[in-house]
C-alpha cells in the first residue's frame, strides 16, 4: 500500500466521510494478502481517446476492487509522468471517490465507476502529453485499511489527424494519368494548430462508381508540411482517397473520398 499523492489528499480526504480515512499506510511495493485487490480496469470502453484543440469529452473508468473485510470506498484516476510524484499531467485534477456496486454474491467484491470531463484546451498544453497514461486505483475497506495501486490499468491518449485528397484532372480520357495530391496534419497542442505530419506513411485507394468498397493502390510518404503526391492511372469513374493508420501518439485519419470522371 502507498500514500496518495499530495494532489489527491485534499479533495478525497473532503470526498471521503471521516469516518473511513486511513489508519495505516505502507510503502508502494509491499502490498500484504489482506489488501484490496483490483481488476478489470478498463478505460473508455478500451478505445483510444483521441483529442483535437478544443475536444470536449467524457471519460469513464471501470474497475473492480475486492477485499477481504469489504470495500467502503474506492477511487481512480490517470496519470502520465515518470511517477506520481513527478507526474505532469492527472486527469481529473481533483479525482473523486467513484461509485461503487457491492455485488450481492460476494460482499468482498465492489464494482466502480467514475467519469472524468476532459478538455484539451485546459488539460493537454503540450505535445508531451499524447501517448500511454497510467490508472491509479485505490481503496478503503471496512476497518479503515486503504491500498493504492499506481499502475492498475493503463490508456492511450492521441492527437486528432486530418487528411485531404484532391485528383485530377477531371474529367480524364482512360488510360491518362491522375495526380492525387493531399496532407496529412494533427493537432498541435503546443502552438494550438494544426500543422503537417511529415515521414508518415498513407495509403491510397480507390473506389469504383457503384461499389462500397475500397481497395489498395499504393503507399505514400508525406513530405515536407505533411503533403502527399503521386500519379495513378485512370481506368474508371471512382473516387479516391488516402487513409492514415495512425501512431502511438497520433489518431488514424481517413479524406473523403474525391470522385474523377473517366470518359
Amino acid at each position: 500500500m502507498r500514500m496518495r499523492p499530495a494532489v489527491a489528499v485534499t479533495f478525497l480526504t473532503a470526498a471521503l466521510s471521516a469516518s473511513v480515512l486511513p489508519t495505516t499506510a505502507q510503502a508502494a511495493g509491499t502490498a500484504a494478502a489482506d489488501d484490496t485487490t483490483f481488476s478489470n480496469v478498463v478505460v473508455n470502453g478500451g478505445k483510444d481517446i483521441v483529442l483535437g484543440l478544443t475536444t470536449r469529452k467524457t471519460v469513464t473508468i471501470t474497475w473492480t476492487a475486492r477485499d477481504p473485510e469489504g470495500v467502503a470506498a474506492s477511487w481512480a484516476y490517470l496519470w502520465h509522468g515518470p511517477n506520481t510524484d513527478d507526474a505532469d499531467g492527472i486527469l481529473p485534477l481533483y479525482p473523486p471517490a467513484g461509485t461503487c456496486v457491492v455485488s450481492r454474491a460476494d460482499p468482498t467484491t465492489s464494482t466502480c465507476k467514475v467519469s472524468i470531463a476532459v478538455s484539451a484546451a485546459r488539460d493537454f498544453d503540450h505535445n508531451g502529453l499524447a501517448g500511454a497514461w497510467k490508472v491509479l486505483a485505490g481503496a478503503q475497506d471496512t476497518t479503515d485499511n486503504w491500498t493504492e495501486i499506481d499502475v492498475a490499468g493503463t490508456a492511450n491518449f492521441k492527437r486528432y489527424a486530418r487528411v485531404t485528397v484532391n485528383a485530377s484532372p477531371e474529367p480524364v480520357k482512360k488510360g491518362r494519368t491522375i495526380t492525387v495530391t493531399g496532407k496529412l496534419t494533427r493537432a498541435n497542442w503546443d502552438s494550438g494548430t494544426y500543422t503537417g505530419y511529415q515521414g508518415r506513411t498513407a495509403q491510397l485507394q480507390f473506389r469504383k462508381k457503384g461499389s462500397s468498397v475500397y481497395t489498395a493502390l499504393k503507399t505514400v510518404t508525406t513530405g515536407v508540411g505533411g503533403t502527399l503526391k503521386t500519379t495513378t492511372k485512370a481506368k474508371s469513374d471512382g473516387y479516391y482517397r488516402y487513409v492514415f493508420s495512425g501512431t502511438p501518439t497520433t489518431g488514424p485519419a481517413t479524406a473523403t473520398g474525391d470522385f474523377v470522371d473517366v470518359r
